[in-house]
């Protein structure tokens, strides 16, 4: 019958030599500027985001302006939305962003790659929630560029044997 170890010197003892502990990851610390706001970057397509999250009463502000006027488009702005419902932190954060490049639906997906990040840094607990939906996951797809000797990036000319 197989004797029962029980510390770790015994399992160094019957190994004849030094056994590796495996290192246990530090906990995730909030990351905080000193006025209180989580700062990260998002990006989708050519599109990046700067977001600032404070405590606040829910209001969004993209480029200085409110995030119904800058994303008319119900469907962009429940994109924006999306990180603080999957969090269940909706109405408890101001954000505010700052948007460069793309078109409105990349920038939309920059500010909610931002959105999400920024998140998980000011409460590691979310980053469960975030990840899980897929949310912290930068999606990294942009068009493909033109190629010489075709139409677009892949269309080539109409090909004719005679």
């Amino acid at each position: 019958m197989v004797d029962e170890i029980k510390s770790l010197d015994e399992l160094n003892a019957v190994a004849g030599g030094d056994v590796a502990v495996a290192e246990v990851a530090a906990p995730r610390v909030a990351v905080r500027d000193e006025l209180g706001r989580a700062y990260a970057t998002g990006k989708r397509k050519d599109a990046v985001a700067r977001v600032w999250i404070k405590p606040g009463s829910g209001k969004v502000t993209v480029n200085g302006k409110e995030m119904g006027t800058y994303f008319a488009r119900p469907v962009l702005q429940l994109i924006v939305k999306q990180p603080a419902q999957v969090a269940g932190v909706e109405g408890e954060f101001d954000v505010v962003a700052t948007v460069k490049g793309g078109g409105l639906s990349g920038q939309a997906g920059a500010v909610k790659h931002g959105i999400s990040k920024a998140l998980q840094l000011y409460n590691p607990e979310l980053r469960g929630a975030l990840k899980a939906a897929g949310f912290l996951t930068r999606d990294s797809r942009v068009v493909e560029r033109k190629k010489f000797g075709r139409a677009k990036a892949r269309k080539s000319f109409q090909f004719s044997k005679r």
